[in-house]
């Protein structure tokens, strides 16, 4: 069986680099190819603001054109940190006639969206559990062949609902579920750890996700926390300046993202802010 690990990383962010890395050593450790999207293979006009999307989003459906190659496909966002304990997904979640997804919608509501997209698209049933709607995040999906989740799926789609609907990927994504009526399953919270979830013990999980704001807590980005998490994780397998590189270039991405907000010189923001952080100032 043909696996792949298929993630999005665009750009010189640090926490990228350091997602790809474990990205590569989970791949090795489950037999898997990774697959590293650099560039868009469609082109979506995304103007809404008020829903902060990223055309970016719509690389999801690239998962169609590497089904055609391999029998399993995870996707992984490349804010999710996969951990040296994590456990095999692939033989965790062996259904090949399902889709398995973190159901978020029982710890939030998204409903909202659901409805968004119903006036689009057209209207599909959205099914409940324990009272609360079903609704799954994209950020890790593992898929089959066999489950056709991408069959009917289209950029022109996404076009429609990009600039209406909150969420359009996943939401999309959770549209065709329904709408084609996918065999899906909830994975368990170990496989897509969200910040929804709280903190405590998230650094057990085997995919860690950094969505939103992360588990920053008191750290002021959360590519910042990223990074002090992976060298955490990771040292035993890095060397002290390969963890020294890594937080002085989470550290530099921090002082260009205040750069483009203040307009004040790097050095000067660099103290000032290891002045209010520290513990951040590697």
């Amino acid at each position: 069986m043909k696996k792949a690990i298929f993630t999005l990383a665009i750009g010189d962010n640090p926490m990228y680099r350091a997602a790809i890395s474990s990205f590569k050593q989970y791949a090795e450790k489950v037999s898997a190819d990774l697959i590293i999207s650099d560039q868009l293979h469609y082109k979506l006009h995304v103007n809404n603001k008020k829903f902060d999307a990223s055309p970016a989003w719509s690389e999801k459906l690239y998962m169609q054109e590497i089904l055609k190659e391999y029998d399993r496909v995870l996707y992984l966002d490349a804010d999710m940190l996969i951990s040296p304990w994590a456990e095999n997904i692939f033989e965790q979640c062996p259904d090949l006639d399902a889709v398995y997804m973190f159901n978020e919608g029982a710890h939030i509501d998204r409903s909202q969206q659901a409805d968004q997209i119903n006036q689009v698209l057209g209207e599909v049933d959205w099914p409940q559990d324990d009272g609360k709607m079903i609704y799954f995040n994209s950020g890790m999906i593992l898929v089959s062949k066999q489950t056709g989740l991408f069959d009917s799926a289209s950029a022109e789609e996404m076009q429609k609902i990009c600039n209406e609907v909150k969420f359009y990927d996943q939401t999309y994504i959770n549209y065709l579920i329904r709408r084609d009526k996918i065999r899906s399953v909830c994975v368990d919270k170990c496989f897509n750890r969200m910040p929804l979830l709280g903190n405590e013990n998230y650094q057990e999980a085997s995919f860690i996700h950094y969505a939103g704001r992360g588990y920053r807590g008191k750290i002021p980005m959360r590519e910042l926390k990223y990074i002090a998490d992976y060298c955490d994780m990771y040292k035993e397998s890095l060397s002290t300046s390969e963890i020294l590189e890594y937080k002085q270039q989470a550290w530099h991405w921090y002082m260009l993202k205040q750069q483009r907000k203040t307009k004040l010189p790097i050095p000067l923001l660099s103290w000032i802010f290891g002045l209010l952080h520290p513990t951040q100032k590697y």
